[in-house]
């Protein structure tokens, strides 16, 4: 049951932010003001020097304000200390079934990076939750608008590439969510205290993804009431 409320919560928001590499003492205020800015779910890659500690100081810290888990996991025993941590969803930029079957077994979000239409059934055949399509870069929005028709019933989410020139386009094709680093996390801005930076930027994520569904809730709407039918 808190697994479902736990993706519903990340599809609420919509917005989820990879977090790579931060500094132990910068962790908390980067989380705050991201948090502060809407974002609904915090990624910190498994590359990153004391992860586990960080994911489970941010847990401590902001409890049930915003969910918390681990990025770049490649391989099930990663993803099982990331769940020791505290994890609430794991990240993978591969479809490793060991690594999706053990964040079921947890009750975690499974998150498994593929591109392919063949990839991405397999992955949520093998039980990955939502499928994040990497790099995004690569294969821009209409790609979710053409995979929209045959894999309409799979969730997917683009990672890498989403900018704030992008993101409604995104939406509009069908993600149900983002994942989103350099764009959303301004390095200078860091390294300066700047953190106000991170949240302004956040909200102008957040009130674009907001206006993209509330558009695509009216289009349907339209659609509805234009139909017509066969006497």
């Amino acid at each position: 049951m808190e697994k479902l409320t736990n993706i519903q919560r990340l599809i609420d928001s919509g917005l989820v932010a990879v977090i790579r590499r931060p500094k132990v003492e910068q962790i908390s205020s980067i989380a705050d003001a991201l948090v502060t800015g809407g974002v609904g779910a915090l990624e910190i890659t498994a590359d990153t020097p004391g992860v586990f500690k960080m994911i489970e100081q941010i847990k401590q810290e902001f409890g049930q304000r915003v969910l918390v888990g681990a990025g770049t996991v490649l391989d099930a025993e990663t993803a099982k200390r990331a769940i020791e941590a505290g994890s609430d969803f794991i990240f993978s930029p591969i479809v490793d079934e060991k690594t999706i079957e053990i964040s079921n077994r947890y009750g975690k979000i499974s998150i498994p990076g593929a591109m392919t239409p063949t990839e991405i059934v397999k992955a949520y055949q093998s039980g990955a939750d939502i499928i994040k399509v990497f790099p995004g870069s690569v294969v821009g929005p209409n790609y979710f608008r053409e995979l929209k028709g045959p894999l309409g019933q799979i969730p997917m989410m683009p990672t890498g590439g989403v900018s704030l020139d992008n993101v409604e386009q995104f939406f509009q094709y069908g993600v149900v969510a983002v994942g989103v680093g350099g764009t959303l996390l301004n390095k200078q801005a860091i390294e300066e205290g700047r953190y106000e930076v991170l949240t302004d930027i956040a909200s102008q994520f957040t009130a674009l993804i907001k206006k993209a569904r509330k558009e695509g809730e009216k289009s349907k709407g339209n659609e509805s009431r234009n139909l017509s039918y066969p006497i």
